[in-house]
């Protein structure tokens, strides 16, 4: 099922705000927008309704003759990331416009947050799926390792699926139902409660519900 619309950011870090009653509640700060329609495609032409938007400039020295040509219609510039999102009617939006947080979002809605995990590299499975592993004491040879994988007799072979060590993180996800608790517009910034998929300057995709 696509997106629907929403507006790229970047992780800044975070910290904690005080509700009225004085609990502390853990936030995340992001900096989104503004993001620059550089496209838009109707259902007549490309068979669906979407806007293409740009976040984060680029220097122009950076970019390659295609980028530009791509962009020069947006009159902005270049960016970094170019991100697709669904809308209902792409004749409402034109090339050129500056989408911000206000333009989408107020303060108390509940959002989808998109973004690539932290990647940890080649990890066991005690790491990465959280087993118990074997016995400490001494004279087990047995402390961080699987155990035993495939089956006997039948079906005579490892079942695909089977939790093992590999590679951890480093893979999109989405955190669904998170809540907006401020928004600096004129700094472009978005304050969500708890935690957020990523490392810091992170892209992360901000979807309205």
């Amino acid at each position: 099922m696509p997106k629907t619309l929403g507006i790229l950011g970047k992780k800044v870090g975070m910290t904690r705000v005080y509700s009225d009653d004085g609990t502390a509640l853990p936030v995340t700060v992001v900096e989104a927008g503004p993001c620059v329609v550089l496209q838009t495609k109707s259902v007549a032409k490309e068979g669906y309704s979407a806007i293409q938007v740009g976040f984060d400039s680029k220097k122009e020295s950076r970019m390659n003759k295609p980028a530009k040509g791509h962009s020069a219609a947006g009159g902005k510039g270049g960016f970094y990331h170019i991100k697709e999102f669904r809308v209902k009617d792409s004749s409402q939006y034109e090339i050129g416009q500056e989408i911000r947080i206000s333009d989408i979002f107020k303060i108390g809605d509940i959002v989808d947050v998109s973004g690539i995990t932290k990647g940890r590299g080649f990890q066991g499975v005690m790491k990465r799926h959280g087993f118990s592993g074997g016995n400490k004491t001494h004279g087990s040879m047995f402390h961080r390792a699987p155990g035993s994988i495939g089956c006997s007799a039948w079906p005579s072979r490892v079942v695909k699926g089977k939790k093992m060590p590999g590679r951890m993180g480093n893979k999109l996800v989405t955190k669904k139902n998170v809540i907006i608790l401020d928004i600096r517009d004129e700094d472009n910034v978005l304050v969500v409660k708890g935690s957020l998929p990523g490392s810091i300057t992170g892209l992360l995709q901000i979807y309205s519900k």
